[in-house]
């Protein structure tokens, strides 16, 4: 363990990242299986950024919003992934505190943007299903843009706030993580230092960043059920829920894994369930949004396949 100056107030300069196996004859394996599944998050979700930006079809305020995500979706596997792949090929595990803490930035900074645009999409739905006569005006180009620069001005706030708290923490040892990346909870176990105003501010914030946009996704598809409830016609009572299958879908796993890893601070020793918890956070959601939003949609099917054919769409 190295040292730094008592000045700083933090004695470990780097930390040791465990990973996913102790077991050498696995990491050829694991490499593969995390390659693999990079490529085909980012080839799938910039695949379907392509297809809405050359499919006039899809260009309405949802898959606006979709290509948004798509975006988040790359960038937030990629902060995690190719620093995991590197330590499998150099068989080196540790990394700087301050790449740590770059690292834990970053990554809350995509994931909080994330919940603002699910809201942001539930929203929308509200609108189309509950308010078509003024889905125009209330969801324009404008309103569509602030929405987005909202949820990155208030992702940034979070993120900001989070690692300028864990960077007051002092860190003399030990300084191994029993993770494959940085982040708060198993940074908090390793701290010198009292930890309890961190963990009442991750609490908090959390339940501003994901409680108040859960809500307001409730509230919103509970008026989208009680409208497709009224509609006599079986076929667009379909039409109607298949637009939102798919949102809801995505919904359920984000906060369901979110909630799971950082609403239960303190209640049980951070464990190898994390890492589990860690590989739908960091892998499995953003390789899952393309394959969800492209199964149940034939417009983006369509889409996808003419940019595949190489294919325009006359406007």
């Amino acid at each position: 363990m190295q040292s730094k100056s008592e000045a700083n107030g933090t004695a470990v300069t780097e930390f040791i990242l465990l990973g996913l196996v102790e077991t050498p004859e696995l990491r050829p394996t694991l490499f593969v299986l995390f390659l693999f599944a990079y490529l085909v998050t980012v080839g799938g979700n910039v695949s379907i950024l392509a297809a809405i930006l050359v499919e006039p079809k899809l260009h309405t305020p949802m898959y606006f919003f979709l290509g948004n995500l798509s975006v988040l979706d790359v960038g937030c596997i990629t902060v995690t992934i190719p620093s995991v792949l590197s330590r499998l090929l150099s068989h080196k595990r540790t990394v700087p505190y301050e790449a740590c803490l770059t690292q834990i930035f970053f990554f809350h900074l995509l994931v909080g943007v994330d919940c603002f645009l699910l809201t942001a999409m539930a929203y929308d739905r509200f609108l189309a299903i509950c308010r078509p006569l003024t889905y125009s005006t209330c969801m324009s180009q404008v309103v569509q843009r602030i929405l987005v620069a909202m949820s990155w001005a208030c992702a940034f706030s979070n993120a900001l706030t989070h690692t300028g708290a864990i960077s007051t923490l002092n860190f003399c040892g030990p300084n191994v993580i029993n993770h494959f990346y940085c982040d708060l909870p198993q940074l908090f176990q390793l701290s010198c230092s009292s930890t309890q105003l961190n963990e009442l501010l991750l609490f908090a914030v959390g339940f501003i960043m994901a409680g108040t946009p859960m809500a307001l996704i409730v509230n919103s598809y509970a008026h989208v059920a009680a409208a497709v409830l009224r509609i006599h016609s079986v076929e667009g009572r379909k039409k109607a829920f298949s637009t939102c299958g798919s949102h809801l879908t995505v919904v359920v796993i984000f906060y369901g894994s979110g909630i799971f890893n950082y609403m239960r601070l303190g209640s049980v020793k951070l464990s190898d369930k994390d890492k589990a918890v860690g590989i739908f956070n960091t892998v499995i959601n953003p390789m899952l949004n393309p394959i969800i939003y492209s199964l149940r949609n034939a417009d983006v099917q369509g889409a996808l396949w003419r940019v595949l054919m190489g294919r325009r769409t006359v406007a």
